[in-house]
């Protein structure tokens, strides 16, 4: 089969603003970055306002393994197949970050027959949004190290101080760095480090905001440390907000760019759902559900992480409430969670999981089942999809759905997006359709009120299947501090890997038995949350062995090579 990267590369592309027409969003309203994306300006919003709103699709997935199961390829899909069988739709996807492009995964936009597309554009820069993030994040850095240099007047406590530099590349050496080194007029030495760009919370508040005011706002309330008194010093207390908001006052709005079949995609903001947020933005969101009556959107890895964040964290803040969820589950996953099998990256596939094994994947399947049954606490419908390879079998594919319902999925079906695009989905499409008009009774998993450790235990326990929580003395310490800030009403969201259900990579399937250990405990108050450090999480990913970067190269005549 040709590469992803080939089929994008040979498709007919619409130029932007016929894409933009056909879903009435007039040239006036466009902001163009070539013939093939666009920004969108936010005053479409007001001339929105008196439409009814359309139905609110979420994808999500089980635990994926390291090579990722198709849950974009899905989301993609879907909204190409919602098109096929004549329904109005809209795609609502984050844009990738380029430490996954060089890093495992390489293209991060779908594949096969559904992409979005130019691919090179969205995997590379885009329209620079994650590049305005960086500078905002750090000038922010520099304006916290000048500060202390200059004399500090705020009374910084040099030890308090959480915010970092961030680059937007798997880089492990800058994990911990010290800055001010040299002479005294190099600043003044402390220890910090960098995160990839898409864990800063200047990307959190990007995806969190729902206009430029309130990102004004968000930005002016981020808390970079404390004073020696132990009162919070934020972005406002250090005159830096302003500026910030200013080199992002472009980034606020949402990219329009095009599927394989010349349907509307939203590609904004790119939180990490294992260290962030892991959705799309709310403001990009709201537009498109006003436009079409569908929108499909996409939260990050397994449902554990970008979906609980999704409802506990996007739909709390923006009010939004989401009319059904796709689980997306692989033969290749589950029969991994079986524990018997090491899936890495650029390394051969052992061949037990692509031959027909009903019994490891008897033993995965505990991991789906778990999934489906966290969504349904939320109140809503749940439609699983197994999103097909070309080794999987008829019989897998039915015992997976067959346990799927059995776990209380109301619809498991198989899609083909990939080799067949629109039309390979259209049976996921008329599940989502139908179960959009099902009853929902949604509700969030704790109250506003709950003290920061029940909503980390409600989490860890109901979400996660853990039998408690352990806290370090880190922990502790930020619980008091920021229960005293008066910060205990936020949200949590939860830095863990996406691997497994629990803190854990290695163990697989559904874990029992275990406990939760919290290492410590960050405040992104901008951005709205609280989010505890689970077990070894790191902010900043490291490279592969052989990162994908290495077969990204130009060809003789300027195209892009090796791009996934």
């Amino acid at each position: 089969m040709k590469s992803d990267l080939l089929i994008a590369q040979e498709a007919t592309v619409r130029p932007i603003v016929d894409v933009a027409a056909e879903i009435g969003i007039g040239a006036e309203s466009l902001e163009l970055y070539g013939q093939y994306k666009a920004k969108v300006s936010l005053d479409v919003l007001a001339d929105l306002a008196d439409r009814p709103q359309g139905r609110y699709v979420d994808v999500t997935a089980v635990n994926p393994t390291p090579l990722g199961e198709g849950k974009t390829v899905t989301t993609v899909g879907l909204g190409q197949a919602l098109k096929h069988i004549g329904k109005s739709v809209i795609t609502c996807i984050r844009q990738p970050s380029l430490g996954p492009v060089f890093g495992i995964k390489g293209g991060a936009a779908g594949g096969g027959h559904s992409q979005v597309i130019p691919m090179e554009d969205i995997n590379l820069h885009l329209t620079g949004d994650v590049h305005a993030i960086s500078m905002a994040n750090n000038l922010l850095a520099a304006y916290i190290d000048n500060h202390i240099y200059q004399g500090n007047d705020l009374d910084i406590d040099p030890h308090s101080i959480t915010w970092r530099r961030v680059v937007d590349l798997n880089d492990r050496a800058l994990r911990n760095v010290v800055v001010g080194l040299g002479s005294k007029l190099d600043g003044v030495p402390r220890e910090t480090g960098f995160d990839i760009a898409v864990a800063s919370e200047v990307m959190a508040i990007l995806a969190m905001a729902t206009d430029l005011q309130d990102m004004r706002k968000r930005l002016g309330r981020i808390v970079i440390g404390t004073n020696s008194a132990g009162k919070p010093v934020t972005a406002e207390d250090l005159k830096c907000a302003g500026a910030m908001t200013v080199l992002m006052k472009d980034a606020i709005k949402p990219n329009l760019m095009q599927n394989l079949d010349g349907g509307a995609v939203f590609v904004h903001a790119g939180p990490f759902a294992n260290i962030a947020q892991g959705n799309n933005s709310i403001i990009a969101d709201k537009i498109a559900l006003k436009i079409a009556d569908y929108v499909v959107t996409e939260s990050g890895f397994g449902a554990d992480m970008g979906a609980e964040k999704f409802m506990n964290l996007k739909c709390r803040a923006s009010g939004l409430q989401p009319d059904c969820v796709v689980i997306v589950a692989t033969v290749r996953a589950l029969k991994s969670h079986s524990g018997e099998f090491e899936v890495r990256p650029g390394k051969p596939l052992d061949e037990r999981l692509k031959t027909e094994d009903l019994v490891s994947l008897a033993a995965g399947i505990v991991n789906l089942e778990k999934h489906v049954e966290n969504m349904k606490k939320f109140g809503i419908p749940v439609v699983t999809v197994v999103n097909h390879f070309p080794t999987d079998t008829e019989a897998e594919h039915d015992f997976i759905k067959q346990r799927a319902i059995a776990a209380g999925s109301d619809f498991a079906v198989t899609h083909k997006v990939h080799a067949d695009g629109g039309p390979g989905g259209e049976e996921l499409a008329r599940a989502v359709v139908e179960a959009c008009e099902m009853p929902k009774n949604f509700q969030f998993l704790y109250p506003d009120e709950a003290s920061i450790t029940e909503k980390i235990e409600a989490i860890a326990t109901e979400i996660y299947g853990a039998d408690g929580v352990d806290y370090l003395p880190a922990a502790e310490a930020k619980i008091k501090l920021y229960t005293e800030m008066g910060l205990s009403d936020l949200p949590i969201c939860m830095a863990k890997t996406h691997l497994s259900l629990s803190h854990d990579p290695a163990l697989k399937g559904r874990p029992t038995g275990w406990r939760l250990p919290i290492r410590d405990i960050r405040a992104s108050v901008g951005a709205g949350f609280l989010y505890p450090l689970c077990g070894d999480m790191r902010t900043m990913p490291g490279l592969p062995k052989t990162p994908a970067g290495d077969q990204i190269d130009i060809d003789e005549n300027g195209n892009v090579v090796g791009l996934f």
